[in-house]
């Protein structure tokens, strides 16, 4: 893998000679900024809490702004680096800061209110050691907006969208891929997502969707999860369980706002999964909710994931890592997440002792 990863950084400073340069040894990747063709004519307005609302009727979208500093984009990189400078060789770590809608779905009427995710994906490139894979799935995206890879009334991602990403991820770990034909889909109809409560438009409750998502056939998986138990204002695990076996997939009805907890049920828990698939490879994954829709697309590529959020963690995460035979680490945080100090202070805590050395 490490030669793949010389490989890699070789190709990058060829077929994208135009937009890298080299700075102290290190070879930049940089995503050009999307020029929004979908809907840039759109009329907007700021509803409350901050959320733009674009867009009429039944295509009516509400997102978040953004905004990033470069100490608090740094410090997320650092991190990233840090547990690379720890586990060296043994481990291949990747880097994948994920857009939101704002980075494609901002009309021309509202440049104004929200910062550039090309921007802070760029400034964590930029920090990234050499031997820490970027995946850009900045540019991956873009190149679907046309199909709806994100929930125009949810602050998520669609699953649809974290198929493109987890498709990018692949090629850079050189694992295995399928495509959506060995997949079933699922649809939950008249899905409103947490745009309506966020922004309390009504134009966004009276424009649902379908919240579409896919499982994979041809692979047996099993899931276990620890589940953790929060304090009030759930910013603390104050219990856990023994670990279980539980469903990957929840079912929801149509109508149910919580459809994107289809995937393992939510965030405050520590799951694995093990798969049929032979390979050595075994993944972590360090995510917030956008990266709940990536494990399934995976488990035609690696025997085990493992999956634990930025926020609940109880362990020491290098032990853990070794203990589980961890092979690959995927940093998998949406940008506004990456840039935001809890979630590198977390991951610096998480690292013990280690992260002192």
């Amino acid at each position: 893998m490490k030669k793949l990863h010389t490989l890699y950084i070789i190709l990058l400073c060829s077929l994208f000679s135009a937009t890298a340069q080299t700075q102290v040894g290190r070879c930049m990747y940089r995503v050009a900024e999307y020029v929004n063709t979908f809907n840039p004519d759109d009329d907007a307005h700021l509803a409350a809490g901050g959320i733009i609302v674009c867009g009429h009727g039944a295509e009516t979208r509400a997102f978040s702004k953004f905004n990033f500093t470069n100490e608090n984009a740094d410090a997320y990189a650092a991190a990233v680096n840090k547990y690379q400078e720890i586990f060296g060789a043994d481990m291949n770590v990747f880097c994948m800061p994920i857009p939101i809608a704002s980075a494609y779905y901002l009309p021309n009427v509202a440049r104004g209110w929200s910062g550039s995710n090309a921007a802070a994906v760029n400034r964590i490139f930029s920090q990234l050691r050499a031997d820490v894979y970027p995946i850009d799935v900045y540019t991956a995206l873009a190149e679907h907006v046309e199909e709806p890879i994100y929930s125009r009334t949810d602050h998520h991602w669609s699953p649809l969208g974290a198929y493109y990403a987890a498709e990018r991820f692949s090629e850079i770990a050189n694992v295995p891929f399928r495509s959506l034909f060995f997949y079933e889909s699922d649809t939950v109809h008249q899905f409103v997502g947490t745009m309506y409560r966020f922004s309390k438009d009504v134009a966004v409750k009276e424009a649902p969707e379908d919240f579409i998502y896919y499982r994979p056939l041809g692979v047996s998986y099993e899931a276990t999860m620890t589940f953790y138990s929060l304090d009030k204002a759930r910013l603390r695990v104050v219990s856990e369980s023994e670990p279980t076996v539980s469903d990957f997939f929840r079912y929801y009805k149509d109508g149910a706002g919580a459809a994107y907890c289809t995937f393992m049920g939510g965030d405050d828990r520590l799951v694995c999964v093990r798969t049929s698939t032979d390979s050595p490879r075994r993944l972590l994954i360090l995510k917030d909710s956008f990266g709940n829709a990536l494990p399934s697309y995976l488990f035609y590529s690696f025997s085990e994931i493992h999956v634990v959020d930025c926020r609940y963690f109880t362990k020491n995460i290098v032990d853990y890592a070794y203990d589980n035979h961890i092979t690959d680490i995927l940093f998998a945080n949406n940008i506004q997440h990456a840039c935001t100090p809890a979630t590198s202070d977390r991951y610096m805590q998480y690292l013990g002792a280690y992260g002192q050395q």
